[in-house]
Protein backbone atom coordinates (compact mmCIF):
# COMPACT_ATOMS: atom_id res chain seq x y z
CA UNK A 1 0.00 0.00 0.00
CA UNK A 2 2.96 2.53 1.01
CA UNK A 3 5.70 1.54 -1.61
CA UNK A 4 8.15 3.98 0.34
CA UNK A 5 8.14 1.87 3.26
CA UNK A 6 10.61 -1.38 2.60
CA UNK A 7 9.85 -4.57 4.01
CA UNK A 8 11.57 -4.91 6.88
CA UNK A 9 10.36 -0.74 8.52
CA UNK A 10 7.05 -2.43 7.35
CA UNK A 11 7.67 -4.95 10.04
CA UNK A 12 8.67 -2.46 12.40
CA UNK A 13 5.81 -0.51 12.10
CA UNK A 14 3.90 -3.52 12.71
CA UNK A 15 5.94 -4.16 15.58
CA UNK A 16 5.82 -0.83 17.47
CA UNK A 17 1.77 -0.84 16.86
CA UNK A 18 1.16 -4.17 18.38
CA UNK A 19 1.51 -3.40 22.08
CA UNK A 20 -1.78 -1.04 23.74
CA UNK A 21 -1.39 1.07 26.53
CA UNK A 22 -3.38 -0.51 29.72
CA UNK A 23 -2.77 2.98 31.37
CA UNK A 24 -4.78 5.13 29.18
CA UNK A 25 -8.00 2.08 28.91
CA UNK A 26 -7.51 2.69 33.24
CA UNK A 27 -7.98 6.44 32.96
CA UNK A 28 -11.30 5.41 30.79
CA UNK A 29 -12.10 2.66 32.38
CA UNK A 30 -12.82 4.93 35.88
CA UNK A 31 -15.35 7.02 33.72
CA UNK A 32 -17.11 4.87 32.05
CA UNK A 33 -16.97 1.62 34.12
CA UNK A 34 -15.27 -0.99 31.88
CA UNK A 35 -16.62 -4.77 33.41
CA UNK A 36 -13.90 -6.52 35.37
CA UNK A 37 -12.79 -9.28 33.22
CA UNK A 38 -11.95 -6.85 30.28
CA UNK A 39 -9.69 -4.38 31.72
CA UNK A 40 -7.85 -8.13 33.53
CA UNK A 41 -7.56 -9.01 29.55
CA UNK A 42 -6.08 -5.77 28.65
CA UNK A 43 -3.98 -5.20 31.43
CA UNK A 44 -2.10 -9.05 30.85
CA UNK A 45 -2.09 -8.12 27.32
CA UNK A 46 -0.65 -4.71 27.80
CA UNK A 47 2.24 -6.65 29.97
CA UNK A 48 3.12 -9.28 27.79
CA UNK A 49 2.67 -7.09 24.05
CA UNK A 50 4.92 -4.32 25.32
CA UNK A 51 7.69 -6.87 25.63
CA UNK A 52 6.95 -9.39 22.46
CA UNK A 53 6.28 -6.20 20.43
CA UNK A 54 9.52 -4.53 21.64
CA UNK A 55 11.81 -7.46 20.82
CA UNK A 56 10.31 -8.31 17.49
CA UNK A 57 10.78 -4.44 16.94
CA UNK A 58 14.46 -4.79 17.82
CA UNK A 59 14.87 -7.33 15.07
CA UNK A 60 12.70 -5.44 12.42
CA UNK A 61 15.00 -2.06 12.83
CA UNK A 62 18.26 -4.07 12.70
CA UNK A 63 16.95 -5.79 9.53
CA UNK A 64 16.54 -2.51 7.98
CA UNK A 65 19.46 -1.08 9.22
CA UNK A 66 21.89 -4.29 8.26
CA UNK A 67 19.70 -5.16 5.36
CA UNK A 68 20.53 -9.02 6.12
CA UNK A 69 17.72 -11.04 7.60
CA UNK A 70 17.28 -15.07 8.08
CA UNK A 71 13.65 -15.89 8.69
CA UNK A 72 15.07 -19.05 10.67
CA UNK A 73 18.13 -17.81 12.36
CA UNK A 74 15.40 -15.17 13.72
CA UNK A 75 12.72 -17.71 14.75
CA UNK A 76 15.59 -19.06 16.91
CA UNK A 77 16.89 -15.83 17.74
CA UNK A 78 13.63 -14.80 19.30
CA UNK A 79 12.77 -17.82 21.08
CA UNK A 80 16.34 -18.07 22.94
CA UNK A 81 16.25 -14.29 23.48
CA UNK A 82 12.42 -14.40 24.90
CA UNK A 83 12.45 -17.63 26.68
CA UNK A 84 16.36 -16.79 28.45
CA UNK A 85 14.95 -13.52 29.26
CA UNK A 86 12.16 -14.84 30.94
CA UNK A 87 14.26 -17.13 32.92
CA UNK A 88 17.05 -14.64 33.99
CA UNK A 89 14.04 -12.38 34.89
CA UNK A 90 12.78 -15.32 37.30
CA UNK A 91 15.72 -16.61 38.51
CA UNK A 92 16.94 -13.12 39.84
CA UNK A 93 13.65 -11.83 40.66
CA UNK A 94 13.49 -15.16 43.62
CA UNK A 95 16.45 -14.07 44.58
CA UNK A 96 15.75 -10.77 45.23
CA UNK A 97 12.61 -11.85 46.89
CA UNK A 98 14.68 -14.11 49.12
CA UNK A 99 17.34 -11.78 49.91
CA UNK A 100 14.33 -9.28 50.72
CA UNK A 101 12.67 -12.09 53.34
CA UNK A 102 15.58 -12.88 54.72
CA UNK A 103 16.25 -8.76 55.99
CA UNK A 104 12.14 -9.22 57.44
CA UNK A 105 13.31 -11.76 59.00
CA UNK A 106 16.35 -10.28 60.52
CA UNK A 107 14.36 -7.24 61.51
CA UNK A 108 15.42 -4.62 58.80
CA UNK A 109 11.94 -3.29 57.73
CA UNK A 110 13.77 -0.18 57.08
CA UNK A 111 11.36 1.24 54.57
CA UNK A 112 14.15 3.29 52.99
CA UNK A 113 15.58 0.37 52.24
CA UNK A 114 13.11 -1.80 51.21
CA UNK A 115 12.26 0.69 48.53
CA UNK A 116 15.68 1.04 47.18
CA UNK A 117 15.58 -2.22 46.83
CA UNK A 118 12.04 -1.96 44.37
CA UNK A 119 13.41 0.91 42.88
CA UNK A 120 17.02 -1.10 41.65
CA UNK A 121 15.34 -4.17 40.74
CA UNK A 122 14.09 -3.60 37.58
CA UNK A 123 17.54 -2.11 36.18
CA UNK A 124 19.21 -5.13 37.89
CA UNK A 125 17.18 -7.86 35.59
CA UNK A 126 17.15 -5.29 32.57
CA UNK A 127 20.97 -4.87 32.64
CA UNK A 128 21.68 -8.45 34.01
CA UNK A 129 19.68 -10.16 30.69
CA UNK A 130 21.05 -7.41 28.19
CA UNK A 131 25.04 -8.49 29.18
CA UNK A 132 23.80 -11.81 28.48
CA UNK A 133 22.26 -11.16 25.25
CA UNK A 134 18.73 -11.79 26.07
CA UNK A 135 15.94 -9.71 26.38
CA UNK A 136 16.07 -7.45 29.52
CA UNK A 137 12.00 -5.98 28.94
CA UNK A 138 10.88 -9.83 29.12
CA UNK A 139 13.40 -10.21 32.36
CA UNK A 140 11.53 -7.04 33.68
CA UNK A 141 7.92 -8.27 33.49
CA UNK A 142 8.96 -11.98 34.40
CA UNK A 143 10.52 -9.85 37.50
CA UNK A 144 7.36 -7.69 37.93
CA UNK A 145 5.41 -10.99 37.71
CA UNK A 146 7.13 -13.01 40.47
CA UNK A 147 7.08 -9.49 42.95
CA UNK A 148 3.22 -10.24 42.50
CA UNK A 149 2.94 -13.49 43.49
CA UNK A 150 5.48 -13.10 46.46
CA UNK A 151 3.34 -10.41 47.65
CA UNK A 152 -0.01 -12.58 47.19
CA UNK A 153 1.57 -15.11 49.35
CA UNK A 154 3.27 -13.19 51.73
CA UNK A 155 0.85 -12.34 55.03
CA UNK A 156 -2.47 -11.27 54.78
CA UNK A 157 -1.82 -7.90 56.22
CA UNK A 158 0.39 -5.91 54.17
CA UNK A 159 3.40 -4.77 55.42
CA UNK A 160 3.75 -0.79 55.49
CA UNK A 161 6.64 -1.29 52.67
CA UNK A 162 3.93 -2.51 50.48
CA UNK A 163 1.69 0.39 50.83
CA UNK A 164 5.12 2.53 50.32
CA UNK A 165 5.92 0.90 47.32
CA UNK A 166 2.25 1.07 46.05
CA UNK A 167 2.07 4.54 46.24
CA UNK A 168 5.96 5.52 45.21
CA UNK A 169 5.40 3.51 42.04
CA UNK A 170 2.28 4.93 41.19
CA UNK A 171 4.28 8.35 41.42
CA UNK A 172 6.51 7.18 39.07
CA UNK A 173 4.05 5.15 36.75
CA UNK A 174 2.43 8.77 36.44
CA UNK A 175 5.39 10.80 35.95
CA UNK A 176 6.72 8.46 32.87
CA UNK A 177 3.64 8.17 31.25
CA UNK A 178 3.05 12.07 31.25
CA UNK A 179 6.23 12.74 30.19
CA UNK A 180 5.80 10.21 27.01
CA UNK A 181 2.65 12.28 26.34
CA UNK A 182 4.10 15.85 27.16
CA UNK A 183 7.02 14.81 24.60
CA UNK A 184 4.21 13.73 21.90
CA UNK A 185 2.55 16.56 22.25
CA UNK A 186 5.89 18.59 21.64
CA UNK A 187 6.86 16.28 18.62
CA UNK A 188 3.77 16.33 16.83
CA UNK A 189 3.88 19.78 15.33
CA UNK A 190 7.39 18.76 13.60
CA UNK A 191 6.48 15.34 12.94
CA UNK A 192 3.28 16.76 10.87
CA UNK A 193 4.94 19.91 9.35
CA UNK A 194 7.83 17.95 8.60
CA UNK A 195 5.25 15.50 5.98
CA UNK A 196 3.00 17.88 5.21
CA UNK A 197 5.73 20.64 3.70
CA UNK A 198 7.36 17.73 2.27
CA UNK A 199 7.02 17.69 -1.67
CA UNK A 200 7.52 13.49 -1.67
CA UNK A 201 3.60 12.85 0.40
CA UNK A 202 -0.12 13.93 -0.93
CA UNK A 203 -1.31 15.11 2.57
CA UNK A 204 -4.84 13.59 2.37
CA UNK A 205 -2.96 10.07 1.21
CA UNK A 206 -0.79 9.57 4.24
CA UNK A 207 -3.65 10.22 6.67
CA UNK A 208 -5.53 8.03 4.65
CA UNK A 209 -2.59 5.73 4.88
CA UNK A 210 -2.92 6.27 8.86
CA UNK A 211 -6.71 5.32 8.95
CA UNK A 212 -6.59 2.31 7.10
CA UNK A 213 -3.86 1.08 9.22
CA UNK A 214 -5.92 1.79 12.58
CA UNK A 215 -9.17 0.14 10.97
CA UNK A 216 -7.51 -2.65 9.89
CA UNK A 217 -5.45 -2.92 13.59
CA UNK A 218 -9.47 -2.71 14.92
CA UNK A 219 -10.33 -5.27 12.52
CA UNK A 220 -7.72 -7.84 13.06
CA UNK A 221 -7.98 -7.13 16.71
CA UNK A 222 -12.02 -7.97 16.76
CA UNK A 223 -11.63 -11.34 14.05
CA UNK A 224 -8.63 -12.54 17.21
CA UNK A 225 -10.64 -12.29 20.06
CA UNK A 226 -14.14 -13.52 18.05
CA UNK A 227 -12.15 -16.69 17.26
CA UNK A 228 -11.14 -16.88 20.61
CA UNK A 229 -14.25 -16.73 21.91
CA UNK A 230 -15.65 -19.31 20.03
CA UNK A 231 -12.69 -21.39 19.29
CA UNK A 232 -13.16 -23.68 22.73
CA UNK A 233 -10.54 -25.80 22.82
CA UNK A 234 -8.67 -25.35 19.31
CA UNK A 235 -7.59 -22.47 21.81
CA UNK A 236 -7.07 -24.64 24.88
CA UNK A 237 -9.90 -22.78 26.21
CA UNK A 238 -12.96 -25.31 27.79
CA UNK A 239 -15.33 -26.96 26.12
CA UNK A 240 -18.34 -24.92 27.67
CA UNK A 241 -16.92 -21.20 27.74
CA UNK A 242 -18.46 -18.59 27.84
CA UNK A 243 -19.23 -17.10 24.31
CA UNK A 244 -18.83 -12.93 24.35
CA UNK A 245 -21.95 -10.92 22.96
CA UNK A 246 -21.08 -8.87 19.95
CA UNK A 247 -20.93 -5.72 22.36
CA UNK A 248 -18.44 -7.54 24.53
CA UNK A 249 -16.10 -7.95 21.42
CA UNK A 250 -16.43 -4.75 20.05
CA UNK A 251 -15.55 -2.66 23.36
CA UNK A 252 -12.58 -5.74 23.14
CA UNK A 253 -11.46 -4.19 20.14
CA UNK A 254 -11.91 -0.73 20.38
CA UNK A 255 -9.86 -0.42 24.25
CA UNK A 256 -7.06 -1.78 22.30
CA UNK A 257 -5.51 1.92 22.83
CA UNK A 258 -1.87 2.82 21.77
CA UNK A 259 0.70 5.07 23.87
CA UNK A 260 3.63 5.23 25.53
CA UNK A 261 5.22 2.24 24.35
CA UNK A 262 4.33 3.31 20.48
CA UNK A 263 5.13 6.34 20.66
CA UNK A 264 9.00 5.60 22.22
CA UNK A 265 9.00 3.04 19.72
CA UNK A 266 8.71 4.92 16.94
CA UNK A 267 11.38 8.05 17.94
CA UNK A 268 14.18 5.17 18.50
CA UNK A 269 14.21 4.60 14.85
CA UNK A 270 18.00 5.20 14.31
CA UNK A 271 18.30 7.97 11.88
CA UNK A 272 21.01 6.36 9.31
CA UNK A 273 21.28 2.68 8.23
CA UNK A 274 24.21 0.87 8.06
CA UNK A 275 25.65 2.18 4.38
CA UNK A 276 25.53 6.27 6.14
CA UNK A 277 22.10 6.86 4.45
CA UNK A 278 19.33 8.23 5.76
CA UNK A 279 16.87 5.60 7.88
CA UNK A 280 14.12 4.72 4.97
CA UNK A 281 10.68 6.40 5.57
CA UNK A 282 11.62 7.46 9.12
CA UNK A 283 9.50 10.71 9.29
CA UNK A 284 6.19 8.73 7.59
CA UNK A 285 6.64 5.80 10.11
CA UNK A 286 7.01 8.27 12.96
CA UNK A 287 4.00 10.37 11.17
CA UNK A 288 1.63 7.29 11.19
CA UNK A 289 2.69 5.92 14.40
CA UNK A 290 1.28 9.44 16.38
CA UNK A 291 -1.55 9.67 14.07
CA UNK A 292 -2.72 6.03 15.19
CA UNK A 293 -2.16 6.74 19.08
CA UNK A 294 -4.19 9.86 18.47
CA UNK A 295 -6.96 7.83 16.33
CA UNK A 296 -7.06 5.11 19.38
CA UNK A 297 -7.26 7.73 21.96
CA UNK A 298 -10.14 9.23 20.49
CA UNK A 299 -11.79 6.25 19.36
CA UNK A 300 -11.70 4.71 22.99
CA UNK A 301 -13.20 8.13 24.51
CA UNK A 302 -16.07 8.96 22.54
CA UNK A 303 -16.96 4.80 21.60
CA UNK A 304 -16.22 2.82 24.81
CA UNK A 305 -18.90 5.11 27.03
CA UNK A 306 -21.54 4.68 24.13
CA UNK A 307 -20.79 0.88 24.43
CA UNK A 308 -20.58 0.61 27.76
CA UNK A 309 -24.04 2.17 28.52
CA UNK A 310 -26.13 -0.30 30.28
CA UNK A 311 -29.82 -0.95 29.32
CA UNK A 312 -33.06 -1.97 31.17
CA UNK A 313 -34.59 -0.84 34.10
CA UNK A 314 -32.73 -2.53 36.24
CA UNK A 315 -29.82 0.65 35.72
CA UNK A 316 -30.99 2.85 38.49
CA UNK A 317 -30.86 -0.04 40.64
CA UNK A 318 -27.36 -1.58 39.86
CA UNK A 319 -26.38 2.10 40.62
CA UNK A 320 -27.77 2.27 44.03
CA UNK A 321 -25.94 -0.73 44.86
CA UNK A 322 -22.71 0.26 43.72
CA UNK A 323 -23.34 3.31 45.91
CA UNK A 324 -23.66 1.53 48.92
CA UNK A 325 -21.25 -0.55 48.36
CA UNK A 326 -19.07 2.51 47.57
CA UNK A 327 -20.08 3.96 51.22
CA UNK A 328 -19.51 0.75 53.06
CA UNK A 329 -16.09 0.42 51.64
CA UNK A 330 -15.33 3.85 52.38
CA UNK A 331 -16.85 3.43 56.20
CA UNK A 332 -14.54 0.98 56.64
CA UNK A 333 -11.41 2.25 55.29
CA UNK A 334 -12.40 5.09 57.72
CA UNK A 335 -12.66 2.43 60.63
CA UNK A 336 -9.23 0.76 59.77
CA UNK A 337 -7.30 3.99 59.61
CA UNK A 338 -8.35 5.01 63.05
CA UNK A 339 -7.65 1.53 64.33
CA UNK A 340 -4.15 1.63 62.68
CA UNK A 341 -3.20 5.21 64.54
CA UNK A 342 -4.92 3.31 67.89
CA UNK A 343 -2.12 3.87 70.89
CA UNK A 344 -2.49 3.27 74.72
CA UNK A 345 -2.36 6.97 74.88
CA UNK A 346 -5.50 7.82 72.82
CA UNK A 347 -7.98 4.46 73.20
CA UNK A 348 -10.93 6.45 74.09
CA UNK A 349 -10.93 9.04 71.62
CA UNK A 350 -10.50 6.12 69.10
CA UNK A 351 -13.61 4.25 70.66
CA UNK A 352 -15.74 7.41 70.56
CA UNK A 353 -15.00 7.57 66.81
CA UNK A 354 -15.28 4.34 65.97
CA UNK A 355 -18.76 4.26 67.53
CA UNK A 356 -19.63 6.61 65.37
CA UNK A 357 -18.53 4.97 61.89
CA UNK A 358 -20.35 2.15 62.93
CA UNK A 359 -23.62 3.55 63.59
CA UNK A 360 -22.99 4.60 60.33
CA UNK A 361 -22.28 1.73 58.54
CA UNK A 362 -25.61 -0.12 60.86
CA UNK A 363 -27.56 2.81 58.72
CA UNK A 364 -26.77 1.80 55.03
CA UNK A 365 -25.25 -1.61 55.08
CA UNK A 366 -25.20 -3.28 51.82
CA UNK A 367 -28.44 -4.90 51.29
CA UNK A 368 -30.57 -3.12 53.48
CA UNK A 369 -33.71 -0.78 53.02
CA UNK A 370 -32.07 2.24 54.51
CA UNK A 371 -30.60 5.43 52.92
CA UNK A 372 -27.75 6.20 54.77
CA UNK A 373 -25.93 9.23 55.51
CA UNK A 374 -27.99 11.94 53.91
CA UNK A 375 -26.24 13.98 50.91
CA UNK A 376 -27.56 17.52 50.86
CA UNK A 377 -30.20 18.48 48.62
CA UNK A 378 -29.30 21.17 45.54
CA UNK A 379 -31.40 23.28 47.24
CA UNK A 380 -31.36 22.50 50.48
CA UNK A 381 -27.38 23.38 50.15
CA UNK A 382 -27.79 26.82 49.19
CA UNK A 383 -30.27 27.42 52.15
CA UNK A 384 -27.27 25.96 54.49
CA UNK A 385 -24.87 28.51 52.78
CA UNK A 386 -27.95 31.73 53.64
CA UNK A 387 -27.49 30.74 57.00
CA UNK A 388 -23.87 30.67 57.00
CA UNK A 389 -24.15 34.39 55.66
CA UNK A 390 -26.59 35.28 58.03
CA UNK A 391 -24.65 33.73 60.74
CA UNK A 392 -21.60 36.46 59.63
CA UNK A 393 -23.62 39.19 59.35
CA UNK A 394 -25.04 38.72 62.53
CA UNK A 395 -21.12 38.31 63.88
CA UNK A 396 -20.73 41.39 62.47
CA UNK A 397 -23.51 42.93 63.98
CA UNK A 398 -22.39 41.79 67.71
CA UNK A 399 -18.83 43.81 67.31
CA UNK A 400 -20.41 46.60 65.77
CA UNK A 401 -22.20 47.28 68.84
CA UNK A 402 -19.06 46.51 71.30
CA UNK A 403 -20.87 43.44 72.63
CA UNK A 404 -17.91 40.73 71.55
CA UNK A 405 -14.48 41.50 71.25
CA UNK A 406 -12.27 41.68 68.07
CA UNK A 407 -10.38 38.70 68.62
CA UNK A 408 -13.56 36.72 69.29
CA UNK A 409 -15.39 37.89 66.07
CA UNK A 410 -11.98 36.69 64.33
CA UNK A 411 -11.94 33.40 65.68
CA UNK A 412 -15.66 32.53 64.96
CA UNK A 413 -15.80 33.71 61.44
CA UNK A 414 -12.58 32.22 60.37
CA UNK A 415 -14.59 28.80 61.62
CA UNK A 416 -17.74 29.99 59.67
CA UNK A 417 -15.00 30.40 56.46
CA UNK A 418 -13.56 27.19 57.07
CA UNK A 419 -17.07 25.40 57.54
CA UNK A 420 -18.45 27.54 54.02
CA UNK A 421 -15.14 25.32 52.57
CA UNK A 422 -16.05 22.04 53.57
CA UNK A 423 -19.73 22.43 52.33
CA UNK A 424 -18.54 24.28 48.82
CA UNK A 425 -18.63 22.39 45.49
CA UNK A 426 -15.80 23.21 42.74
CA UNK A 427 -18.23 26.17 41.24
CA UNK A 428 -17.91 27.92 44.71
CA UNK A 429 -15.15 26.50 45.81
CA UNK A 430 -12.51 29.55 44.03
CA UNK A 431 -14.46 32.07 45.32
CA UNK A 432 -14.05 31.04 49.21
CA UNK A 433 -10.42 29.99 48.93
CA UNK A 434 -10.28 33.61 46.86
CA UNK A 435 -12.15 35.32 50.19
CA UNK A 436 -10.35 33.50 52.86
CA UNK A 437 -6.44 34.11 51.10
CA UNK A 438 -7.93 37.92 50.49
CA UNK A 439 -9.01 38.09 54.79
CA UNK A 440 -5.52 36.18 55.75
CA UNK A 441 -3.67 38.95 53.51
CA UNK A 442 -5.71 41.67 54.85
CA UNK A 443 -4.80 40.62 58.35
CA UNK A 444 -0.71 40.30 57.29
CA UNK A 445 -0.74 43.39 56.15
CA UNK A 446 -2.37 45.32 59.36
CA UNK A 447 -1.79 42.81 62.21
CA UNK A 448 1.57 41.53 61.57
CA UNK A 449 2.58 42.21 65.51
CA UNK A 450 -0.73 40.06 66.17
CA UNK A 451 -0.31 36.79 67.36
CA UNK A 452 -3.34 35.18 64.69
CA UNK A 453 -3.28 31.59 66.40
CA UNK A 454 -5.26 31.98 69.25
CA UNK A 455 -4.81 29.40 72.75
CA UNK A 456 -8.38 29.07 73.43
CA UNK A 457 -9.19 29.57 77.06
CA UNK A 458 -12.33 28.61 78.68
CA UNK A 459 -13.33 32.25 78.75
CA UNK A 460 -12.44 32.08 74.93
CA UNK A 461 -14.70 29.29 74.62
CA UNK A 462 -17.45 30.59 76.68
CA UNK A 463 -17.65 34.16 74.45
CA UNK A 464 -17.85 31.69 71.67
CA UNK A 465 -20.33 29.83 73.03
CA UNK A 466 -22.45 32.72 73.33
CA UNK A 467 -21.30 34.00 69.80
CA UNK A 468 -22.56 30.56 68.08
CA UNK A 469 -26.26 31.11 70.51
CA UNK A 470 -27.10 34.48 68.77
CA UNK A 471 -25.71 33.22 65.35
CA UNK A 472 -28.63 30.41 65.96
CA UNK A 473 -31.36 32.49 67.14
CA UNK A 474 -30.93 34.64 64.14
CA UNK A 475 -30.94 31.82 61.70
CA UNK A 476 -34.12 30.48 63.13
CA UNK A 477 -35.19 34.07 63.14
CA UNK A 478 -34.99 34.44 59.36
CA UNK A 479 -35.51 30.86 58.40
CA UNK A 480 -39.08 30.60 59.90
CA UNK A 481 -40.54 33.01 57.52
CA UNK A 482 -39.39 30.35 55.09
CA UNK A 483 -41.43 27.31 55.72
CA UNK A 484 -44.69 28.38 54.02
CA UNK A 485 -42.86 28.36 50.58
CA UNK A 486 -41.52 26.27 48.00
CA UNK A 487 -39.03 25.64 50.02
CA UNK A 488 -40.82 24.15 53.01
CA UNK A 489 -39.11 21.12 53.52
CA UNK A 490 -35.75 21.97 52.90
CA UNK A 491 -35.86 25.56 54.90
CA UNK A 492 -37.94 23.06 58.34
CA UNK A 493 -34.29 20.49 58.11
CA UNK A 494 -31.74 23.94 58.63
CA UNK A 495 -34.35 25.08 60.74
CA UNK A 496 -33.99 21.40 62.60
CA UNK A 497 -30.52 21.34 62.77
CA UNK A 498 -30.27 24.76 64.27
CA UNK A 499 -32.37 24.43 67.05
CA UNK A 500 -30.58 21.10 68.27
CA UNK A 501 -27.63 23.12 68.38
CA UNK A 502 -29.50 26.27 70.11
CA UNK A 503 -30.31 23.82 72.33
CA UNK A 504 -27.44 21.68 73.57
CA UNK A 505 -25.35 25.55 73.44
CA UNK A 506 -28.13 26.05 76.05
CA UNK A 507 -26.79 23.37 78.65
CA UNK A 508 -23.81 24.33 80.84
CA UNK A 509 -20.78 24.70 79.10
CA UNK A 510 -18.34 21.13 79.41
CA UNK A 511 -15.35 23.19 81.04
CA UNK A 512 -17.56 23.47 84.09
CA UNK A 513 -17.66 19.80 84.37
CA UNK A 514 -13.92 19.00 83.98
CA UNK A 515 -13.94 19.00 80.40
CA UNK A 516 -10.41 17.73 78.71
CA UNK A 517 -9.03 20.26 75.84
CA UNK A 518 -6.53 17.60 74.84
CA UNK A 519 -9.04 14.74 74.45
CA UNK A 520 -11.24 16.98 71.72
CA UNK A 521 -8.08 17.76 70.20
CA UNK A 522 -7.12 13.75 69.83
CA UNK A 523 -10.60 13.08 68.76
CA UNK A 524 -10.46 15.85 65.89
CA UNK A 525 -7.55 14.51 64.55
CA UNK A 526 -8.23 11.11 64.57
CA UNK A 527 -11.53 12.55 62.92
CA UNK A 528 -9.32 13.92 59.81
CA UNK A 529 -7.24 10.69 59.71
CA UNK A 530 -10.56 8.91 59.11
CA UNK A 531 -12.05 11.30 56.58
CA UNK A 532 -8.44 11.16 54.89
CA UNK A 533 -8.87 7.28 54.79
CA UNK A 534 -12.38 7.71 52.86
CA UNK A 535 -11.23 10.24 50.50
CA UNK A 536 -8.21 8.07 49.81
CA UNK A 537 -11.04 4.59 49.22
CA UNK A 538 -12.87 6.48 46.79
CA UNK A 539 -10.33 7.80 44.55
CA UNK A 540 -9.14 4.12 44.64
CA UNK A 541 -12.63 2.62 43.98
CA UNK A 542 -13.08 5.11 40.70
CA UNK A 543 -9.39 4.78 39.63
CA UNK A 544 -9.82 1.13 39.60
CA UNK A 545 -13.21 1.48 38.15
CA UNK A 546 -15.30 0.14 41.12
CA UNK A 547 -17.52 3.09 40.87
CA UNK A 548 -18.56 5.73 38.16
CA UNK A 549 -17.39 9.08 38.51
CA UNK A 550 -20.95 10.76 39.81
CA UNK A 551 -21.07 8.26 42.45
CA UNK A 552 -17.72 8.86 43.18
CA UNK A 553 -18.80 12.99 43.34
CA UNK A 554 -21.53 12.13 45.50
CA UNK A 555 -19.35 9.93 47.73
CA UNK A 556 -17.02 13.75 47.69
CA UNK A 557 -20.10 15.26 48.89
CA UNK A 558 -21.09 12.79 51.57
CA UNK A 559 -17.21 13.69 52.99
CA UNK A 560 -17.77 17.25 53.03
CA UNK A 561 -21.15 17.19 54.54
CA UNK A 562 -18.92 14.81 57.74
CA UNK A 563 -16.27 17.47 57.48
CA UNK A 564 -18.72 20.30 58.26
CA UNK A 565 -20.85 18.44 60.69
CA UNK A 566 -17.40 17.96 62.45
CA UNK A 567 -15.89 21.77 62.09
CA UNK A 568 -19.43 22.70 63.02
CA UNK A 569 -19.15 20.95 66.60
CA UNK A 570 -15.84 21.96 67.18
Amino acid sequence: MIPSIPLPVAFGLAAILSPTDAVAVNALAGRIHLPKSLMHLLEGEALMNDASGLVAFKFATAAAVTGVFSLPKASVSFIVIAIGGLTVGTILASLITGIRYLLRRSGLEDETMHMLIHLLTPFALYLTAEELGLSGILAGVAGGVMHAVERDRSNKVRPRTNELSDNTWSVILFLLNGLVFVILGLQIPDVFSTIFSSPDFNNYEVLGYALIIFVMLIVLRFLWTLAFSRGGKVFGGSKNAEKFSFKILAMTSISGVRGAITLAGAFSIPLFIESGDPFPARSLVIFLAAVIILLSLLSASIVLPLLAKKEGGNHEAEREQMERKGQFKMMKAAIHAVQQAKNETNEAESAAVLTDYSRWIREFRPGSSSQGYRLLPKEEARLRFGALAIECEETRNLLAHGIISKKHADIFLRGLEQLELALSKSSHLWFVILKSATRSLKEMMFKRNENLSYKLSPTDREALRKIKYRTCSAVIEDYEKLCTGSTKNEAMDILNHYQQIKERLSKPYPMAEGFNEGNEEIKRDLHWIAIQAERDEVQRQYEFGEITRDIANGLRRMIRDREASILEQE
